[in-house]
């Protein structure tokens, strides 16, 4: 029986849909940010530097979960990347910033992190 022969587990499904929240978020961001630039851009060359990867990042997040929802074994690790950065930029801003905004960044990332490393997710990618 192979992975894709099994219903997908809740934790599987759950976590392909918080990772396309997170595509959405960067998109709007991506989108915010392409507003900023054609008003208020004071480095040009840095703030379309952002955008661009800010777009990129929601490119990638969003084949992330793609791939995950199809049930790619690869594609779990780079989903755990994906939150260790969020957590990392939560930690940031519980420092500098809104301390609000890190703490559930820090908190939306080890959630999606742990349903990606919980059992039955792994059971059903087939890595068990």
């Amino acid at each position: 029986m192979t992975p894709a022969d099994v219903a997908s587990p809740a934790t599987l499904v759950w976590a392909v849909r918080l990772l396309f929240v997170q595509a959405a978020s960067l998109v709007l961001l991506t989108a915010y940010l392409v507003a900023l630039d054609l008003t208020d851009a004071g480095e040009l060359g840095v703030a379309i530097s952002l955008t661009v990867l800010a777009a990129l990042g929601a490119g990638v997040v969003f084949l992330i979960a793609r791939a995950l929802a199809r049930r790619s074994a690869r594609a779990r690790g780079p989903a755990i990347v994906v939150q260790l950065f969020l957590i990392a930029s939560g930690g940031f801003l519980l420092n500098v910033g809104p301390a609000w905004a890190g703490a559930l960044l820090m908190g939306f990332g080890a959630v999606v992190g742990a349903l990606c490393l919980l059992p039955p997710t792994t059971k059903a990618l087939g890595l068990n």
